[in-house]
Formats: structure tokens, C-alpha cells, sequence
């Protein structure tokens, strides 16, 4: 418990603000909700704003925007190859969403919508089920490939499908819950320390400090988080176009 008497998980608790109800589904908008709306419009209004007069000499913002753009365009490129480009819009949506979310979440008082292992597995879910159609459509049966391991003696084959099968539906669970685990777990380290140093008053001014560096850390580790996410959705992605290699 943190000192004022409360508890740093209550911080990603689901509050309804206006109650919804369609069909027997609860429909409800919530806080989650208003921060995941919050995202898209911060992430529009990045893009929009930094390419509103494209100079040739880019300002600061404009800098950002094309700086991202190209480290999203590089990462798709390097590692899901060729064919890949036309998937970039999704790959650079997917990017820009997860990282303005875990740097809003740093912001006190803001709502992580990537804290909940619901929206980061519903990520995970889209990605997975995008490579798998994908790669159906691409290379038909072919895609299996991707389940069979190459240069392995035959009489250990079948474990290995059995393996590669039981590794490619674990994906989503794994992709999810990376990002959804690393986010909770930082901010609730920051909210329990921040209670103590609350309460110790001018004594507090040291682990202030620490505080102060945890906070930019866990800064670093949305940013990280928000690539590792993407690029292993590229990695998936090179599943589908070069299925066996």
C-alpha cells in the first residue's frame, strides 16, 4: 500500500463514465476508453501537425515525424523484406499508438491504456491473425512450411511441428503480455516508491532524485517496449511473405 492508504494498482482500475448497454453487452465508456480515443488524436495531430507545410528544411516537428517515419520504414524493411512495404500504414500505426499510449500513461494522473493485458492481447490478436491470413493467401498450403523446421534429421520432424505449431499459437500471448507486463509493473513501482517519498516529507529529497531517474527509465522502457513490439510484428510479418527460410 502506498503511504496516503492507497493501493498502486488502483491507478488501473476500469471506472464507467457513461453507461452503455447494446444488446446485453456492456458497452460502457470508460476511462480506458477516453484515453485510447485521447491516443488516436494526439497521434493524428502529431502526424498532421509536424506535415502541415512539408519545407524543405524541416523544422523540429516536422524533423520528428519524418525521423519516426523513417526508423518505422527501415525496421519494416530490414526485417520483413521484400513485399513487405505495402503493410507499412499498419506497421507505422501500430507504432505510433503503442508509444504515444506508454509515454501518455508517464504523464501523472493519465490513464495506460497499455497496462491492461485486454488491449495489448487484442493488438497481438490483430497482428497474428494478419500474418496467418496472409501467409495462407500468399503461399497457400506452402505457409506450412513455416512449421517445419529445415535440415533436421526426419525422425525428430513431428516433435519439432508439434513445437514450431504450439510456439506460433503462444504469439499473441506473448507479444501481449511483454508489453502489458513491463508497463504495469513500471508504473506501479513508481507509484509505490512516490507514496514513500510523500511521506517522509523534506527527508525525501534524495529518493526524490531517484525518483526522478526511475521515472526517466521507465520512460526509456515505453519507448523500448513500444519497439519491440513492433519490430517482432515485423519479424512475423517476414513469416508470411518467406515462410521456411
Amino acid at each position: 500500500m502506498a503511504a496516503e492508504g492507497m493501493s498502486p494498482l488502483e491507478q488501473f482500475e476500469i471506472h464507467r463514465w457513461v453507461p452503455m448497454n447494446i444488446g446485453g453487452v456492456d458497452a460502457s465508456f470508460t476511462n480506458s476508453s477516453f484515453f485510447m480515443v485521447l491516443v488516436v488524436l494526439l497521434s493524428t495531430a502529431f502526424l498532421l501537425g509536424g506535415m502541415r507545410r512539408g519545407t524543405l528544411v524541416p523544422g523540429r516537428w516536422q524533423s520528428m515525424v519524418e525521423v519516426t517515419y523513417e526508423f518505422v520504414a527501415s525496421m519494416l524493411s530490414e526485417n520483413a523484406g521484400h513485399g513487405s512495404r505495402k503493410f507499412f500504414p499498419f506497421v507505422f500505426s501500430l507504432f505510433v499508438f503503442i508509444i504515444i499510449a506508454n509515454l501518455l500513461g508517464m504523464i501523472p494522473f493519465a490513464f495506460t491504456v497499455t497496462s491492461h493485458i485486454i488491449v495489448t492481447f487484442t493488438l497481438a490478436l490483430i497482428v497474428i491473425l494478419l500474418v496467418t491470413i496472409l501467409g495462407f493467401i500468399r503461399n497457400g498450403v506452402g505457409f506450412l512450411r513455416l512449421f517445419v523446421p529445415k535440415d533436421v534429421p526426419f525422425y525428430i520432424v513431428p516433435l519439432l511441428i508439434v513445437i514450431e505449431i504450439l510456439s506460433y499459437l503462444t504469439r499473441p500471448i506473448s507479444l501481449s503480455v511483454r508489453l502489458f507486463a513491463n508497463m504495469m509493473a513500471g508504473h506501479t513501482m513508481l507509484k509505490l516508491f512516490g507514496g514513500f517519498v510523500v511521506s517522509l516529507g523534506l527527508l525525501g529529497i534524495a529518493p526524490w532524485l531517484f525518483i526522478v531517474a526511475l521515472s526517466t527509465l521507465e520512460v526509456g522502457i515505453a519507448m523500448l517496449q513500444a519497439y519491440v513490439f513492433t519490430i517482432l510484428t515485423c519479424i512475423y510479418l517476414n513469416d508470411a511473405f518467406h515462410p521456411g527460410h
